[in-house]
């Protein structure tokens, strides 16, 4: 049975969480996946109240299938997957949106070209060149007329480009106008790397590059998250003048070894010794 155009797109589009969410300027938080491999890690992110995930498949040896597992299941519970994949690795991203991606992240974006053909990978005609397929677990493997199904796949996808270079950033305004671009981000720790001034998220070439960032984006409409800022304060700074408040709370590996460590720490005191080389009395 074919189902209501508009139904479909709707219903697709609600799965589009986090894009509908920063339009709004409501807080998204995302958990960040590098070593898990499993769907479990999806649940977890879920019970401690995120709403999204991300896989890092630019930084990690995660493997397709284990990456769109942990997606599917993600969707199935509420969640938005994101994948972030290698750079300029178009040919995987309709694999990944086939298998449970809800959305891809691609780094070092510095051209239109770049983002138009970034769009061409995720976006089904006429918006883009994705290859045609009968029905996703998007929909729940619905049957649905073609040009029905195209509309609700390319809203039901967000696609969010990373600036990560002083090119990036000298055409970021025509980058995020780019159509079929969601969301626009700066990697500021790749960022103050190339501006020569590697981890000073306070130098004033990288605030610069903030400042005109948050202008470009602002007068093309399009939300922009600004990550790799380790200093709280500054970051909630630039959501209030006027970034997307897109919160990524950690990357699993990160948070495990605090937790570690907390772990240590509070087994050994709770025999009264404060590091592993003392002796119990």
């Amino acid at each position: 049975m074919v189902q209501d155009s508009a139904t479909a797109s709707a219903d697709a589009a609600s799965t589009n969480l986090v894009v509908s969410r920063l339009r709004q300027r409501l807080p998204v938080t995302a958990l960040g996946i590098r070593a898990s491999r499993t769907p479990d890690i999806a649940r977890i992110a879920k019970a401690s109240g995120h709403h999204s995930i991300w896989i890092d498949l630019e930084h990690s040896s995660i493997a397709i299938d284990a990456a769109v597992q942990i997606c599917a299941a993600a969707m199935d519970i509420g969640l938005m997957p994101f994948v972030r994949v290698p750079e300029r690795e178009y040919g995987v991203i309709g694999r990944l949106l086939d298998g449970g991606a809800g959305g891809i992240i691609a780094p070092r974006i510095e051209t239109v070209a770049q983002a138009e053909d970034l769009v061409a990978a995720c976006r089904f005609p006429p918006l883009g060149h994705r290859s045609a397929i009968g029905t996703l677990p998007h929909v729940g493997y619905r049957k649905m007329a073609a040009a029905d199904f195209n509309v609700a796949m390319n809203r039901a996808t967000a696609l969010k480009v990373l600036i990560e270079s002083p090119l990036g950033i000298e055409n970021i305004e025509r980058i995020a106008a780019v159509p079929g671009i969601d969301i626009v981000g700066i990697g500021t720790n790749d960022l103050s790397a190339e501006l020569g001034v590697a981890g000073d998220f306070k130098h004033p070439l990288v605030r610069a590059a903030h400042e005109t960032a948050l202008a470009a984006c602002l007068r093309v409409g399009k939300p922009l998250a600004i990550g790799g800022i380790a200093d709280a304060a500054y970051s909630a700074e630039l959501v209030h003048r006027g970034a997307a408040p897109f919160l990524m709370t950690g990357i699993d590996t990160d948070m495990l070894l605090a937790a570690a460590h907390e772990r240590v720490a509070k087994a050994l005191s709770s025999v009264g010794v404060e590091n592993g080389d003392a002796v119990v009395r």
